[in-house]
């Protein structure tokens, strides 16, 4: 019943392969250096603050500037974290929509060519919020794949070499 009652609202997946190691995505989905470096839709300034609390019940901040110069701010709380397997938190714009909490899920499976994540965004407000959402996710995705192909991430992931596998 809870699950249907959570379909009823507009929802977008995503699925997604990385030519590295479920490890190192994870990691980049966690370490607060490493989520500096890639987060946000394309165009937006770089993230400014980033804190995780990476336990169930913990809780996260980021906040990154828009191309309007504004402070955006995204928040909410880990509700599972399964390393390199499964992370579920909630997400809410809390400076400007905070009544409308969502929840993310996602999934990190290991393949031969490196890893497969799949996202997935539901409980949003209406269809708009849904597509904008769609659209900022993808292009923040976009970014990830650039930072885990970069050669910058040596940095943030000492012991991991580019491509590689743990």
């Amino acid at each position: 019943m809870e699950q249907a009652k959570l379909r009823e609202k507009p929802w977008l997946t995503l699925t997604r392969s990385y030519p590295v190691a479920p490890e190192k995505v994870w990691r980049a989905w966690t370490d607060p250096q490493a989520v500096k470096k890639w987060w946000g839709p394309g165009g937006n300034e770089p993230v400014s603050r980033a804190e995780l609390d990476l336990r169930v019940g913990g809780r996260f901040r980021i906040v990154f500037g828009g191309p309007d110069g504004k402070a955006h701010e995204c928040a909410g709380i880990y509700r599972e974290v399964v390393p390199n397997r499964r992370l579920v938190f909630t997400w809410t714009w809390p400076n400007s929509t905070p009544e409308r909490e969502s929840l993310v899920t996602i999934s990190f499976r290991a393949t031969p060519g490196g890893t497969e994540l799949v996202f997935l965004h539901e409980q949003f407000f209406d269809e708009t919020v849904r597509d904008n959402h769609q659209r900022g996710w993808s292009e923040s995705f976009d970014k990830l794949e650039r930072f885990l192909a970069g050669d910058g991430d040596a940095m943030i992931f000492p012991g991991f070499e580019r491509g590689g596998h743990c």
